[in-house]
């Protein structure tokens, strides 16, 4: 592919330089918010946003991903885990009923 068709793709000049600031600057500001919560709810927002980034077309596999997360998380007696897979379920029923309105 040529330099030109790239170009052309980008939305502006810079644009995903851009976004990737943007992405970075709200992951870390999760991390900031996330780290004064218990484990529990931590691992709960902190999925449930970062699941609400995700493609409609892989939603049902996140949702399986994170049935097992929780699963695995309250087998194992680990907050975080177990309520990062309920976030995680969660934020991607969103991005279902989200985008099937559409």
């Amino acid at each position: 592919m040529s330099s030109d068709a790239n170009a052309r793709k980008e939305p502006f000049p810079g644009a995903y330089y851009l976004g990737l600031i943007i992405t970075v600057s709200v992951l870390m500001l999760l991390v900031v918010i996330t780290s004064a919560l218990p484990p529990g709810a931590a691992g709960a927002t902190f999925a449930f946003f970062l699941g609400l980034t995700v493609s409609p077309r892989y939603v049902p596999w996140f949702a399986l991903l994170g049935v097992f997360a929780a699963f695995m998380g309250f087998a194992g007696r680990e907050p975080m885990v177990a309520w990062g897979g309920i976030g995680l379920v969660v934020s991607q029923a969103v991005v279902y009923y989200w985008n099937r309105q559409k």
